[in-house]
């Protein structure tokens, strides 16, 4: 891993001086002789569309690189983008419904479900082109989505960068997922421009369309509680 090409160009949204030449070579060095394993274990691409939880009129585009810790649990570094200056703006775990069952009440909550994003064909992993041929990435990213819509996610942004903050600031924040096309008026405009912008033309209908015949898992009810909870107080 070299570091110096994730910091040829110090991003305009951040704060700071750019990178001197002392840390370049300082990171040349360190990136020829230390191991990063951890950041090897990333073997997907996914983007999507977060929403805050404690205010659901905010949304945010995300990176999701992710590995498997085992065949029950992934985690995945979140980033504003896909380029080498990308910032990491959070994280998210994800398990499957056996692991989501043994949570508490509470707990469960604070997890959200994976089913409209992947049906709606909003999730996607950006096809690398042109490396693989589009019927072998279909096949690929339709047997990737099977497994992701039995998936409970738990996300966590630590900088608001939809807000325009150049620095992470404040506290943590829960981040959810859409659940259906009503809760995200701005839908079809946002997934063209994201698609256009990653893989050069807008493919998301499509993709719904190849996933048409993906089985619905049923919710647990207290998943993606954003949704749910003015109804329980009301």
């Amino acid at each position: 891993m070299n570091c110096d090409t994730h910091t040829k160009e110090n991003t305009t949204d951040v704060v700071g001086e750019p990178l001197s030449t002392k840390s370049k070579v300082l990171e040349t060095g360190a990136s020829l002789t230390q191991n990063f394993a951890p950041v090897k274990n990333i073997c997907a691409h996914l983007n999507a569309f977060h929403v805050y939880a404690s205010d659901p009129a905010r949304f945010v585009e995300t990176n999701h690189y992710c590995g498997h810790l085992n065949e029950d649990v992934r985690q995945c570094i979140l980033y504003d983008s896909p380029l080498p200056n990308a910032r990491i703006v959070g994280i998210e775990y994800m398990i499957t419904p056996k692991l989501y069952k043994t949570l508490d009440p509470e707990e469960r909550k604070l997890w959200h479900s994976h089913v409209f994003e992947v049906k709606s064909g909003m999730l996607i992993m950006p096809q690398p082109q042109p490396l693989v041929p589009q019927a072998a990435w279909d096949k690929a990213e339709t047997a990737e989505m099977e497994q992701v819509i039995e998936l409970y996610g738990k996300v966590y942004h630590l900088w608001q960068v939809d807000r325009g903050d150049k620095l992470p600031l404040g506290e943590p924040q829960l981040m959810t997922s859409f659940t259906n096309k009503s809760q995200f008026p701005e839908m079809e405009k946002k997934c063209d421009e994201r698609d256009e912008r990653l893989i050069g033309r807008s493919d998301w209908r499509r993709r719904a369309e190849l996933r048409a015949g993906i089985p619905e898992p049923e919710i647990e009810n207290d998943a993606d509680w954003t949704w749910k909870k003015d109804k329980e107080t009301s």
